[in-house]
Order: structure tokens, then sequence, then C-alpha cells
């Protein structure tokens, strides 16, 4: 399978599950996709999964329940700094772009803090600094910048080619790494330019940074592997049997640092509780 077939689907149709209240996580795989994970930091469920229908927030038992209004989320990120806060951007129901938006709720409600530069945005990868909260990173075009916490944006340099996913530096707000079709790259000054951090010429799948200086990185053909926070060279691999499964998008649990979940390209959703040595499915989907 290319890496353009998987990593760019066309936008699912609303209607499938507009008037859902519950699903099944597996009934659910089957009729969306997953642009976005996220660890539950406040009340009973596990997961949040953002996908082209909704938020839906997925219990422990499976149960996945729509938490927003029917929305297509394209980029999703939390707060690291309040468990009720979320980031997202994408297409509301009834078209066009969404700009940059905010959920104070838990995801249960959104409001539009910015369109965002030459908008309304639609942000498809985008992360908030866990070194700063305010900081928060969109890729429209070229890559740009918030520094109040989404309400303005400026634009800081081009978007490194064939881009896949962003993080961010847990202790440098200008740090920021991006997962790209031929290498890992690096941004030492917040997206103006870019320098091979990993993995040269190789296909990145994901990129997400841990707040205790961890990286984690799927790379085709080696498998997800771990790193630290700028340190290039320091690489160990974690796991590759994941099949012909790819990993898309990846959560640490801020709670525990050897708990971690994942999606891939074929909608499985994955956990780890043994820091992304062994993964199994989450919830027996």
């Amino acid at each position: 399978m290319r890496i353009s077939q998987f990593l760019f689907c066309t936008l699912a149709t609303f209607g499938s599950i507009a008037g859902a209240s519950a699903e099944t996580l597996k009934n659910l795989a089957s009729q969306t996709h997953y642009h976005g994970i996220a660890f539950v930091k406040s009340g009973s469920a596990e997961l949040l999964l953002a996908t082209h229908q909704g938020l839906f927030a997925v219990s422990r038992s499976g149960e996945a329940t729509r938490v927003s209004p029917v929305h297509d989320f394209m980029g999703f990120s939390p707060d690291p700094a309040n468990p009720l806060v979320y980031f997202a951007s994408g297409h509301p129901a009834e078209g066009g772009n969404s700009g940059f938006l905010r959920s104070a709720d838990g995801g249960a409600t959104w409001s539009q803090l910015s369109t965002g530069l030459n908008g309304p945005v639609d942000f498809h990868q985008m992360t908030v600094s866990p070194a700063d909260a305010t900081t928060i990173y969109g890729a429209y075009g070229s890559i740009q910048v918030s520094h109040d916490g989404g309400q303005s944006w400026a634009e800081e340099g081009p978007a490194p080619v064939g881009l896949i996913a962003i993080a961010a530096s847990p202790v440098d707000r200008n740090r920021l790494y991006a997962a790209t079709k031929s290498g890992l790259m690096l941004s030492s000054d917040g997206g103006n330019g870019w320098t091979t951090f990993a993995f040269d010429g190789e296909t990145v799948a994901t990129v997400a940074a841990g707040g205790d200086g961890t990286l984690m990185a799927f790379v085709l053909g080696r498998g997800l592997m771990r790193g630290k926070d700028g340190a290039a060279g320091d690489w160990s691999p974690l796991s590759n049997d994941f099949g012909d499964s790819i990993p898309l998008h990846i959560a640490l649990d801020p709670a525990n640092r050897q708990h971690m979940a994942l999606t891939t390209q074929k909608n499985e959703v994955l956990e780890s509780s043994d820091g992304g040595a062994t993964w199994a499915p989450f919830a027996g989907q």
C-alpha cells in the first residue's frame, strides 16, 4: 500500500451515524475514519476519538458515544494544562472549513476562537506545546503559530514537504517535530526552518512527544521507535508487530508513562501497558 493511499482519505458521509447516541467501537470503525485520539482526563470514558462524524468517548467496555455535535474533526489536540479543554479544526456538517475551535467542557460544545491566518483554516496537523499551553501550531499550506491560546495566528514558514504529523517539544515551545514521507524533521525556531532530525529518506507515519521528554515515532520498515527530545541519535526499537497496520495517531497517558494508545489506517484502536513494547486491541475490538 502506498503512503498516499492511507494518509489522505475522502470526506465521509455525515448521514451514516448522524443520529447515533452510542455505538460499539467495532461498528464505529466501519463507518468513519479516526483523525485524533486522546486519553480522557475527567469522566468515566477512557479514550476520545476525533472522527468525520464528531468526537466519540470510548469506554473500557467498548461502547463509543458521541459527545459533540456532528462535525468533521480533521485536527484534534488536548490542552496539556486543562483536563476539560480540547482544540480542533476541520469542517462543520454544512460544509466549508471551521477555523480553529476550542471546547472547555470535554468536547461537548465548541466555539471558534479564530479563523486562522488566510482562513477559515482546516488544520489537518496541529499540536499544543506541553512546555507552554498557550503556544499552538497548525499546518494549513504553511506552519502557523499562536502564542495566545489560539486567538491570533501568524505564519512561521513553509510546511516540510510530505508532511504527515507534527508534535511540539515538551520542554521548548519553539521546538517542533514533523513526521514526513522522507524523514523526521526538526524545527528549532517554531516552524520557520527545518532540518532532518532522524530517519533520513524514510517514511515516518506519526510522531508524539511525552511530558517526560520521550519521543515516539512510527517508521515504515522499522516499526515503533522511541527517542529523546533533542537527541537525534538516541533511538531504540519498541515494536514492529503491527503487520500491515500503520499507526497514524498516538496518545500518551499523562497519568501513566507506560500506558498509551494509538489508531491505525485500518481504524484499529490499540493499547499498550508496557511503554509500547506490546500492543493489543482496546476493549477487545
